[in-house]
């Protein structure tokens, strides 16, 4: 019965994460199409996004997996997390370089093409997707440094009220 409770946790902050991705996708994907003043929002525009929000959970997981999140109470919360951050930045980088090589490659061009096809052959683009990947990324750290230190119902609680009556 533990295994199966655990796959539970496991499959519903899976869905949380990618829900969070999601919406974060979602709405970069709406200023694009208006940046770009596009009259017509293309569904399938919105459908990339929520799968590469599916991606960047998983990504996001397996960096977790690898490189644990610990909150050291001497150094806060702030300073126990930023360099978890980067790890997964980094991490969740090159897995989407990855992932680029390996959809070219599906697509019948090759592997080196798509993970340099990854940037748009711009150092200023990955910077900017780096930037945006970590302002994402960094609230989610610190509700999971909270949940951590609080614990799930404390966290819970001072998000979304007591179900008491006060």
């Amino acid at each position: 019965m533990k295994f199966l409770e655990k796959a539970k946790e496991e499959m519903i902050k899976a869905g949380s994460l990618a829900a969070y991705f999601a919406i974060w996708f979602c709405s970069l994907t709406f200023l694009a199409a208006t940046d770009m003043q596009q009259t017509s929002l293309q569904p399938t525009l919105f459908g990339l996004a929520v799968i590469k929000a599916g991606l960047c959970a998983k990504f996001m997981l397996i960096a977790q997996a690898i490189f644990p999140i610990k909150v050291n109470k001497v150094y806060g919360l702030f300073r126990s997390l930023f360099k978890i951050s980067l790890i997964y930045l980094l991490i969740v980088l090159i897995l989407s370089c990855l992932e680029s090589g390996i959809d070219s490659l599906v697509h019948k061009a090759g592997f080196i093409e798509g993970v340099l096809e990854f940037g748009h052959h711009s150092a200023m683009r990955i910077l900017a997707l780096s930037i945006v990947y970590w302002l994402i990324v960094w609230p989610y750290l610190i509700f999971c440094g909270i949940d951590i230190t609080l614990g799930k119902l404390s966290t819970k609680e001072l998000l979304f009220g007591s179900k008491s009556k006060a």
